[in-house]
C-alpha cells in the first residue's frame, strides 16, 4: 500500500509500506479519511519521544471493512486499544488503561496510509447519511465531548458559561460538545485570524482574539484545547470561583497555573486524556443524529500531499479547523 511515512523532525514521505494483516478478532479496513491531528504535528517536529521514526502517523480515520462477514460495512475508528482486564477498564476508565496504546505509536503503525487494522470492538457502524469525512472526526471530537462530560459531572451540571481557548478541531469540537450537552453561553479564543473567522462564519461560533477578551471576564468551565503556559494562566485567570478548568492540550507540560488564585477560590483543574470508549461511542452517535452541527468546517486533501499539508499547518496558512486526508484520492 502507498503511506505517509514520519522520516525525522519534518520529513514526510509518500511512499511504499507493508500491507497491514488483521489478526483474529480484528478488521482489514480501507481509509477513506485521515485527519491530521495535533499530535501529529507534535510528532512531525520531533517533539514525540512516544513516536520515533520511520512510523505511520495518524490515528483519526474512517473507511470501508475489506473481507470478512463484515466486507463492505462503513465505519469509524476508534484508535485506542485497552487490554478491557485492568482495574481501570473494569469500571470504564479505558482510557487510563495502562496497558493501552493508540495507533501511530509503536508497535502499532497509524491510518496515515490506505489500509489499516483494528479489532471489532473499536469499530463503529456508520450510517449511509454521514459522510466518512464526518465520521473521521469522532475520535477529535470525543477527547473534546469526554472533558465536558467530566467538567459538568464536577459542576454537577450546573454549568452555563465556557471559555474554551483554541479553535483547532479539539477546540471546536469541545465548544460544539458543549453546546450539544447544555452549555449554551460558549466563547471560543483564536489567535489566528483566518481560523477565527471560519469559526464564526461556516460553524456559527463565537469566536475573539485572545487581546479581546475582557480581564475581568468569568467562566463557570474552561476548557484549554492547545497546553501551553499562557494559554493555562489564561485558564486559571478566567475560572469563577468555584469553577473548572478541563485541560486537554499538550502544548508543554510546565508553567501558567495561578495555584494560589485557583487554591483560594477552590478552582478545580481537571486533566483529561482522550476518552473512554463509552465516550467515543457517544460522540459518534451525537454526529450521526446532527448534535454537533453539519461538521462542514474540514478541508480535503489527497495523502499524496500530505507532507504539504503539515507545512501549511506549521506556518498558519489553513483556515480550517481540520485537514483530511484521503489515501485513494
Amino acid at each position: 500500500m502507498k503511506a505517509l511515512i514520519y522520516d525525522g523532525p519534518e520529513q514526510l514521505d509518500f511512499r511504499d509500506a507493508p500491507d497491514p494483516v488483521a489478526a483474529p478478532g480484528q478488521q482489514l479496513i480501507k481509509v477513506m479519511a485521515v485527519g491530521i491531528c495535533g499530535s501529529d504535528m507534535h510528532a512531525y517536529l520531533g517533539h514525540d519521544s512516544r513516536r520515533p521514526a520511520p512510523l505511520i502517523l495518524g490515528h483519526e480515520a474512517a473507511g470501508i471493512i475489506v473481507g470478512g462477514a463484515r466486507d463492505g460495512e462503513r465505519v469509524t475508528v476508534n484508535p485506542l486499544v485497552s487490554c478491557g482486564t485492568c482495574a481501570a477498564c473494569q469500571v470504564g476508565k479505558d482510557n487510563l488503561c495502562p496497558e493501552r496504546l493508540i495507533i501511530s505509536m509503536p508497535p502499532r503503525e497509524g491510518a496515515f496510509g490506505q489500509y489499516v487494522a483494528m479489532r471489532d470492538e473499536n469499530l463503529v457502524r456508520v450510517p449511509d447519511h454521514v459522510t466518512l469525512d464526518q465520521a473521521s472526526l469522532a475520535e477529535p471530537l470525543a477527547c473534546g465531548w469526554h472533558t465536558v462530560r467530566l467538567a459538568r459531572e464536577t459542576l454537577q451540571e450546573t454549568a452555563k458559561t465556557a471559555l474554551v481557548i483554541g479553535g483547532g478541531a479539539i477546540g471546536l469540537g469541545s465548544g460544539l460538545s458543549l453546546k450539544a450537552q447544555g452549555v449554551d453561553e460558549v466563547t471560543l479564543l483564536e489567535p489566528n485570524p483566518l481560523r477565527r473567522e471560519t469559526l464564526i462564519k461556516t460553524c456559527g461560533q463565537n469566536a475573539i482574539a485572545p487581546d479581546d477578551l475582557p480581564a475581568d471576564a468569568m467562566f463557570d468551565l474552561v476548557i484549554d484545547g492547545v497546553g501551553y503556559a499562557t494559554t493555562r494562566k489564561t485558564a486559571s485567570a478566567h475560572a469563577r470561583p468555584g469553577g473548572v478548568i478541563g485541560h486537554i492540550g499538550l502544548g508543554d507540560g510546565e508553567g501558567g497555573l495561578d495555584v494560589r488564585r485557583m487554591t483560594l477560590q477552590e478552582i478545580t483543574f481537571i486533566g483529561t486524556y482522550a476518552y473512554t470508549a463509552q465516550d467515543f461511542r457517544d460522540t459518534a452517535a451525537a454526529i450521526f443524529d446532527g448534535r454537533l452541527g453539519p461538521l462542514n468546517w474540514t478541508e480535503s486533501r489527497p495523502l499524496s500531499q500530505g507532507a504539504a499539508a503539515f507545512a501549511d499547518i506549521r506556518a498558519g496558512r489553513t483556515e480550517a479547523p481540520k485537514i483530511i486526508l484521503h489515501p485513494h484520492s
